[in-house]
């Protein structure tokens, strides 16, 4: 990525400053990793350098495994196979980049999960749905249309952190976008596959349930109808005559105004049953999304409850589904809320793989204006218990029950790719996380700094700390207690208290002058029992109920005193003050890093700094000023509400 700037660059940067020169040698199956490797080290690789590289392949490691060996003058960098060996590559020049010693290194490494998926939400006309970079990097005006040199840089990027499989287009599939595994998409579909290929990544096609009738003229889309399964047959041919390494396709449905099996009168394992069989001759899979339940709910109505849909909808189908159908379950039963719980779902089908589902960009969490470490919330996610003993994390991996990791992507063709640079950081987790769920959010953002900005600890320090924190601050100043859904209608940026409490997408609050919350225990609306009895009887209970959900779960009423001895309402106004002071310190903290990095970064930042203080503002006095209008309760501070 040489000749870019510094905000174009990423996480992969030239390295600079090093005294040693290299020399990168290697048979002909190290081609491409030579190649990357001496692109990587750009001025530092010399034919006649003081420190050897060498390249080479072996049957001994697993696939996309490698190992590094180091000594003064030499490097030997082995790959289970030709991805492997890339991947080598890529952690040899991180290690440089962050300026630690590869000498006298040796390092195995293979990653947990087979399958680390990004999927973009991008839409054929060039617009990204949750976008908040730019525009898409693949289509515009109904086309594939890209820059290839910007995707090759774009493919280094995700392969340096070890992705390998994309899905390009939006899971919300409209007719230009359904017509991708048409021949007159596919030409160039199978371009841009030809540039990922060599990196390692796979794409996947999100594609409409409705294909038969949108592009094949058949009267219906049933899954049960011979004529649907011979078009997706044909279909499936097609699509792997352009591009025969093809992951396989994504599909949404019966969700969100989607059609799906469900309004046929059938269940979603037969919804899946015709594409999966389709596609088990070419070895495809397909990612069957969970995320169903009813967007047309009467606000009135109390016992139904959305959360629960997602388990009542699959649980009892376990087993049903062809084999290489993956379930992706979106790793909370809300949607991607601050603070939520995770999908009971989750780990509790016994023969069916699945795919937990997170989300990069950010809808709910400050949009990539506000400052948010995704990777807090994500070990937080990952730590969720599933019985006593064993949390989520422990079921991830090849050969478990979730058996790959994706995440929607925060990228566009901004210079930085993400709007906000140090969103970056969170995209680094996220692949990360994928290749091993049990590093730490500390350390896989010193990792993105000392990549990005270098490890000088005047700058390491109090970096890792903000971006830490950060979470934290934009929780204090957002929807209290895991209520979560106080967003402003549809664009999901800023403060609006009520703005989905009368809608009808079942996501209410349902505060009234004396209590706030649902009440989602066996008493209530039953969604506690989903879970295992050791999660069911944390939640049910007010005193094991972790008190960041206690409104997810309970419904209570304002003079409620929480475990600190402070009323549920005071809990209220102080947080919202304390969210707005911590993004203050955040300003007074970048302030003091001005010297460590190039003036274009540091006044990108500081810009997306003021957006955020004077949303955090928003959030403090509409959301205090409504509860004290509601309830009568003063601050007992005396600060300033607006009546």
């Amino acid at each position: 990525m040489k000749n870019r700037s510094f905000m174009y660059q990423a996480w992969l940067g030239d390295i600079e400053n090093k005294t040693q020169t290299f020399k990168v040698v290697g048979d002909s199956t190290a081609d491409f990793a030579m190649e990357e490797c001496k692109h990587g080290l750009g001025n530092l690789a010399t034919d006649n350098g003081n420190v050897t590289v060498n390249l080479a392949t072996a049957e001994n490691l697993p696939a996309e495994g490698f190992s590094i060996v180091g000594k003064p003058d030499d490097i030997t960098i082995t790959g289970g196979d030709k991805i492997g060996l890339l991947y080598g590559v890529y952690k040899f020049l991180a290690l440089l980049r962050q300026n630690i010693d590869t000498t006298n290194i040796s390092l195995n490494d293979k990653p947990t999960v087979d399958k680390r998926i990004l999927n973009h939400w991008d839409n054929i006309d060039g617009s990204i749905e949750r976008g908040y970079a730019g525009n898409s990097l693949f289509f515009r005006n109904d086309q594939l249309h890209f820059d290839a040199d910007r995707l090759r840089d774009y493919a280094r990027l995700l392969a340096s952190v070890g992705i390998n499989q994309i899905c390009l287009n939006n899971v919300n599939v409209y007719l230009e976008s359904a017509k991708l595994i048409t021949e007159e998409k596919l030409p160039d579909l199978a371009k841009v596959a030809d540039i990922f290929r060599p990196f390692g990544i796979r794409l996947i096609i999100a594609v409409h349930f409705e294909s038969p009738v949108l592009l094949g003229g058949i009267k219906t889309a049933d899954p049960l109808d011979e004529k649907v399964a011979e078009w997706w047959q044909n279909a499936t041919k097609t699509v792997y005559k352009y591009i025969p390494d093809l992951v396989g396709f994504l599909m949404k449905a019966d969700s969100e105004f989607r059609s799906g099996p469900a309004s046929m009168g059938r269940t979603q394992a037969e919804g899946a049953r015709p594409i999966a069989k389709a596609l088990k001759p070419f070895g495809g899979v397909i990612y069957w999304r969970c995320f169903i339940y009813n967007c047309m709910q009467d606000w009135r109505d109390t016992e139904t409850d959305r959360p629960k849909a997602a388990y009542d909808y699959f649980y009892p189908l376990d087993g049903k589904f062809e084999d290489n159908v993956i379930l992706q379950v979106k790793h909370g039963p809300s949607d991607f809320q601050v603070r939520e719980p995770n999908s009971p779902l989750l780990g509790a089908m016994q023969h069916t793989p699945q795919n937990m589902e997170l989300q990069i960009t950010q809808e709910y969490t400050g949009q990539q204006k506000d400052l948010y470490a995704l990777a807090v919330q994500w070990d937080e996610v990952l730590e969720h218990p599933i019985t006593e003993t064993q949390t989520t994390r422990d079921i991830i991996g090849t050969d478990n029950k979730i058996i790959a990791l994706s995440a929607v992507a925060n990228v566009g063709d901004d210079e930085n790719w993400t709007g906000h640079l140090l969103a970056q950081a969170n995209l680094y987790a996220f692949a990360r996380l994928a290749w091993n769920p049990k590093q730490t959010p500390k350390q896989l953002t010193q990792e993105w700094i000392a990549c990005t900005f270098g490890n000088n600890l005047k700058l390491l320090e109090p970096l890792t700390e903000m971006i830490l924190q950060s979470r934290a601050v934009y929780e204090k100043y957002n929807a209290p207690l895991g209520i979560g859904w106080m967003v402003n209608i549809h664009h999901h940026y800023g403060p609006s208290v009520d703005g989905y409490e009368y809608m009808k997408w079942g996501t209410y609050h349902r505060a009234d002058t004396k209590e706030i919350g649902v009440d989602r225990t066996a008493a209530g609306t039953g969604y506690t029992t989903q879970y295992q009895p050791y999660v069911r009887d944390m939640y049910e209970n007010l005193t094991t109920c972790p008190q960041d959900m206690l409104l997810y779960f309970h419904r209570l009423p304002y003079d409620y005193k929480l475990k600190e001895g402070k009323t549920l309402i005071q809990h209220i106004y102080d947080t919202h003050f304390e969210g707005v002071e911590g993004v203050e310190e955040f300003i007074k903290t970048w302030d003091s890093l001005k010297d460590f990095m190039p003036q274009v970064a540091h006044e990108s930042v500081k810009e997306r700094f003021v957006m955020q203080l004077e949303n955090a503002k928003e959030w403090r006095d509409v959301v205090n000023s409504y509860f004290f209008r509601k309830t009568g309760i003063a601050d007992e501070k005396g600060r300033k509400f607006y009546l």
